[in-house]
């Protein structure tokens, strides 16, 4: 990623991070930036001027983030943590396409402190981790690729919970999307499902398809709440007639992401989540409702 940061332009040495990382100001626009590429940081003073290569990745550290400023995340970082961020966001692109590499500066913070956590022994518990799996089913499976970075680079293994919380920054590379904007969707999932368990009174099947449908569905409404984006279709009445149960548990459940996000629910939303809950119920091959499926 050039980041517009052109290779022809005079680049001065401000701090060697390691071997293939350095800070480096771009002097005509008087620019901090990181630059990451083998052997760069090799035999390397400060103020030298430096050549970065074609393939070289520049990232500008004028970003700010929602962890502090991009400059301050890089200095504070394991140096480590950086080139593994940077091959983890490789892999990404592999799969999606463009990313916002940006989440480099953030994501090298997170590993710096898991590869800490797990050096003092300290266990993390990420309570949502199941949820995070089933909804960001793909952002977990790239964050898996972490694992044998981290195990050739730093010599540790990251648990599966520091993996669920490594995926969410992930699926903030690809989306618009924070890091706690994503955690708070999987929170509010949680809370959902719980709330159903509550109400059959038994637990529900993760693995079921009427399970993910209701998880992918609440993941998209809490975006629709949030930008007061209308439904095309308004099931209230039908789904209060045929399945009164199922709707009215789908609006005590709107009624409390509503206080979650402090933000008001179009009453549509309560259909069509009250589809979705008559399905988890087991009736996931309703012919009535099987036409009705939206996310």
């Amino acid at each position: 990623m050039k980041n517009g940061l052109g290779m022809d332009k005079n680049y001065r040495i401000v701090k060697v991070l390691n071997h293939n990382a350095v800070i480096a100001l771009l002097v005509q626009e008087n620019q901090d930036v990181l630059i990451l590429e083998s052997g760069i940081g090799f035999g390397r003073k400060v103020s030298e001027y430096i050549e970065p290569k074609p393939e070289s990745r520049i990232y500008s550290l004028e970003e700010s983030t929602e962890r502090g400023n991009a400059l301050s995340l890089v200095n504070d970082a394991d140096p480590v943590c950086i080139e593994a961020a940077d091959q983890i966001l490789d892999e990404a692109e592999k799969v999606f396409g463009k990313v916002d590499r940006n989440i480099l500066f953030t994501m090298a913070d997170h590993l710096t402190f898991a590869i800490k956590r797990q050096r003092e022994h300290e266990e993390l518990t990420n309570s949502l981790n199941t949820d995070i799996r089933i909804l960001f089913h793909t952002e977990y499976k790239v964050a898996e690729k972490a694992v044998p970075i981290l195990e050739e680079k730093a010599g540790i293994t990251i648990s599966d919970d520091e993996i669920g919380l490594l995926a969410l920054h992930i699926h903030s590379a690809i989306v618009s999307e924070s890091v706690s904007q994503s955690l708070q969707t999987a929170q509010i999932v949680r809370e959902c499902i719980e709330t159903l368990e509550e109400k059959l009174g038994k637990k529900i099947d993760v693995m079921s398809i009427a399970y993910n449908r209701m998880m992918n569905h609440v993941r998209y409404m809490i975006p629709r709440i949030l930008t007061d984006e209308p439904l095309k279709l308004n099931l209230n009445e039908y789904m209060k007639m045929h399945y009164p149960e199922s709707f009215q548990i789908a609006e005590g459940i709107c009624q409390d992401i509503e206080k979650l996000l402090n933000h008001k629910y179009r009453p549509a939303e309560i259909g069509y989540l009250a589809m979705h809950i008559e399905r988890v119920f087991g009736n996931e091959d309703d012919e009535e409702t099987a036409g009705l499926v939206i996310e």
